[in-house]
């Protein structure tokens, strides 16, 4: 706690933008640097939504750029104004370490109490729990609504919401209708077709529950259908995202294209989804046997097992992100029932306290901050995040210095209050 006395005879140049002296050349830097990253974040981000949502021409000439420029400036403030207020309050560290200080408080309070505590595949399990959740809203007539609606509509199939629009006889006449016009046109031998083949002829004599909403498959075909359709979108997925970094590479290490579609990562995420979705489905059918009824509570032990998936592509990221989204969704759930209060720009609050936190960390001890949060930093600032000064924060004892032992600022010395450890000579 000796710490807390402590004080530091250093100024803003000395500690944080150590690039430059002047803090209005250091600000117009960080926020070019941060405006030009934001463009780069956002601008194909809008424009591939666009195209997929397929939106009119008037959207593309009123609305695409200014939503461009609006998310940008959002995430430009964040980098510009830091370092604003850092120049601004100066003596401002004492703060940030407070903001620490009161986490690892809290943190350390949760644990005495047995409230925290640490989970090998924690994350799988609050996937697990956060899945069983989404699925019974799922299930649930005008449980969730929008996007995440659609998505999970996509993931599991519309055959697992019980306000399916299809009876059974309309079902089966339109499999006879489908079944028909495969005859009229001329059958095209391509691998899709071979595999559904042998799909079918697999499965085609297996059972299916008259509950079962799946008309055109057995249960057994659903399944490894589902799972079929899923790994190959996951495996498509991690294929677009390395395209940018394979061809980097293309000219320099040829070799290295091959990664793109053999890389281990491609098939985790394909079997991450294609297993949850046959485990999902495969346990909704098997319920719906044993129980001899469809009904919406299936949908969280289904939901729950389905989880365990994530045993094939870990992230701790993922599982945040939705557990997160989830407590919103029944945050505006209690709303809309009158059960919880309605606190305005509660979004707001949360998001700078959050911003905070992350931002302290990444200054006073970047150990315990998410690598690809700190790599993002690194991208939005130019790499100016990782030049400040922590050799100098060490003295409030939280390590901040400990991933950056061989760095030494190259400092003005007629900029300085403290003389540089190193100094240099400046023409």
């Amino acid at each position: 706690m000796a710490a807390l006395s402590k004080s530091i005879p250093h100024n803003c140049y000395e500690i944080g933008h150590t690039w430059h002296p002047s803090c209005r050349v250091s600000f117009l830097q960080v926020t070019w640097g941060a405006l030009e990253e934001s463009l780069k974040i956002y601008a194909p981000l809008y424009l591939i939504a666009a195209i997929l949502r397929k939106r009119k021409l008037d959207y593309y000439l009123y609305k695409l750029l200014p939503e461009i420029l609006q998310s940008a400036s959002f995430l430009t403030a964040n980098g510009a104004l830091y370092i604003t207020f850092f120049c601004t309050l100066r003596r401002g560290l004492l703060t940030i370490y407070m903001a620490n200080l009161a986490t690892e408080t809290l943190f350390r309070m949760g644990v005495a109490r047995g409230a925290i505590t640490t989970l090998r595949n924690g994350e799988v399990l609050l996937f697990c729990i956060t899945a069983a959740m989404y699925m019974f809203f799922f299930r649930c007539k005008d449980g969730l609504k929008g996007f995440t609606f659609s998505a999970l509509r996509f993931i599991v199939g519309k055959e697992e919401i019980p306000t399916h629009s299809y009876s059974p006889e309309a079902a089966y006449a339109k499999v006879e209708q489908k079944r028909e016009k495969h005859e009229e046109k001329p059958r095209r031998m391509h691998i899709i077709s071979l595999v559904r083949k042998l799909v079918n002829l697999i499965c085609k004599h297996g059972p299916r529950h008259r509950c079962c909403k799946h008309y055109e498959d057995n249960c057994i075909s659903y399944c490894i259908k589902g799972f079929i359709r899923m790994f190959s979108v996951g495996y498509l997925i991690q294929c677009c995202l390395r395209i940018p970094s394979a061809f980097r590479h293309l000219f320099t290490k040829p070799s290295r294209l091959l990664s793109l579609f053999y890389n281990k990562e491609n098939f985790q995420l394909g079997a991450f989804l294609g297993s949850f979705v046959s485990i999902y489905k495969g346990t909704s059918c098997f319920l719906r046997w044993i129980r001899n009824l469809d009904d919406e509570l299936h949908a969280i032990i289904a939901g729950f097992l389905a989880g365990i998936s994530m045993m094939f592509y870990k992230s701790t990221t993922i599982s945040m992100y939705l557990a997160s989204k989830l407590v919103e969704t029944m945050y505006f759930k209690g709303i809309e029932a009158g059960k919880v209060p309605y606190f305005p720009h509660a979004d707001t609050i949360i998001y700078s306290i959050s911003t905070a936190i992350c931002f302290q960390a990444a200054v006073m001890e970047v150990q315990t901050l998410r690598p690809s949060y700190w790599k993002f930093l690194l991208r939005l600032t130019k790499g100016r995040f990782a030049v400040m000064n922590r050799k100098a924060l060490d003295v409030f004892g939280t390590g901040a210095s400990k991933h950056f032992q061989g760095f030494v600022p190259r400092l003005d010395p007629r900029y300085t209050v403290v003389k540089p450890e190193l100094p240099i000579e400046f023409s």
